[in-house]
């Protein structure tokens, strides 16, 4: 059995050897320390992630349970729910949790003196903190592999379900003042649409070729045929241009073939979560070519899926500094630190993002904004620990 002092003595020979051993095979060496605060970091983290996801599916159990009692859901179609939402909402929390984590269990080092005796042993700050870094370079790339590929495919099916079931009266519609391109040289407009009764008015398709207009067509009112898959246009003026004339027709109905349907219309900014990062590029590059204007918080979802593991990084550094000095307050002080410094990032991506998507500030510059000054935190705490 192993006792106190047979431990003492393990990770004195270790520190023992992280000291004497050559620089070069040092530098790339993990020792029984390093794996120690390797599986700390890891499992705590894990821990705190478990916990969070079993709160999060009580919380949004309580708050949907009348839609799924009221719609007959079937529980199979619950559970693989909650097996989506369950990425959903640890992609959201993850730098901040990572954060919390190793916080944690780093404060607890040094209420032990553990930290202590590791410094005092000849174990540089920057040595000590590689095992943090091994740890969070691991996560922040599963998170980088999740991010872009294997998450959205999670919130295409949770977002699905909830348009199914729980969103089923509150669909986005197509709102006002809508431009789309249906082909290279082809646009049309309205002022408005509504998606319910798929009826809009003041309706124009415009044919253009580089800069000349070859053909406008004007309707007062539109409306789609689901049964004929035609656009139904009423009181229609069409102008027609040549190099040498001009023409103007009058048609009370008419109808049109466009090779795009209702639903095409529609904004839905929920659609970016269920994309990989190739399938937002492509239906980012299709919109733009349909001459819509605003794609900013799409360009915002994009960035932060690289930006997001990059955070953990960051936040690691900082939470490694704050906790690993031991205090009067121990581990309760340093996670109410924490606690105010993750509310304070939360609160300046949110801002930063804002103006990205309201005031037309870059979505990379918005994005990256609070990893640049949290770095320069990170930094300035580092340099005060190492000297």
């Amino acid at each position: 059995m192993n006792t106190a002092g047979d431990q003492h003595s393990s990770n004195q020979t270790d520190v023992s050897k992280m000291t004497h051993t050559p620089f070069f095979w040092r530098s790339l060496l993990l020792y029984k320390l390093d794996f120690y605060i390797i599986r700390k970091f890891l499992s705590t983290f894990f821990f705190a992630i478990m916990i969070l996801a079993v709160i999060s599916c009580v919380i949004d159990y309580s708050e949907k349970v009348d839609n799924f009692v009221s719609k007959k859901v079937p529980t199979i179609e619950i559970t693989e729910y909650y097996f989506d939402f369950v990425p959903h909402i640890t992609a959201l929390l993850f730098p901040l949790f990572i954060f919390i984590s190793t916080i944690f269990f780093t404060s607890k080092l040094a209420y032990k003196s553990e930290i202590i005796a590791i410094l005092a042993g000849g174990v540089s700050f920057p040595r000590f903190m590689r095992p943090y870094m091994v740890s969070a370079a691991i996560l922040c790339s599963l998170s980088f592999v999740a991010n872009h590929w294997l998450i959205p495919v999670a919130n295409k099916n949770r977002v699905a379900f909830e348009d199914k079931y729980i969103n089923e009266n509150n669909y986005i519609s197509a709102g006002d003042n809508i431009h789309l391109g249906i082909s290279k040289n082809t646009y049309v407009y309205f002022q408005n649409f509504n998606i319910f009764n798929k009826t809009g008015n003041h309706f124009t398709c415009e044919k253009v070729d580089g800069i000349i207009l070859k053909e406008k067509l004007m309707a007062d009112w539109v409306s789609y045929d689901t049964i004929k898959k035609v656009w139904r246009l009423s009181n229609v003026v069409i102008r027609t241009n040549t190099p040498d004339s001009e023409a103007l027709q009058r048609i009370p109905t008419l109808d049109m073939k466009y090779p795009f349907l209702p639903a095409d219309l529609i904004k839905n900014e929920a659609i970016k979560e269920g994309l990989t990062t190739p399938q937002m590029d492509k239906f980012i590059a299709n919109e733009i070519l349909k001459g819509r204007e605003n794609l900013s918080t799409f360009y915002v979802e994009r960035e932060r899926r690289t930006a997001q593991p990059f955070a953990a990084l960051i936040l690691t550094i900082i939470g490694v500094c704050i906790a690993s000095r031991k205090i009067r307050g121990g581990s309760g002080f340093h996670l109410a630190l924490g606690i105010v410094i993750s509310a304070v990032y939360i609160m300046f991506l949110q801002t930063s993002t804002t103006f990205a998507t309201k005031a037309n500030l870059s979505p990379t510059i918005a994005v990256w904004i609070p990893n640049v000054v949290f770095g320069g935190v990170a930094f300035y705490l580092y340099r005060r620990q190492v000297k």
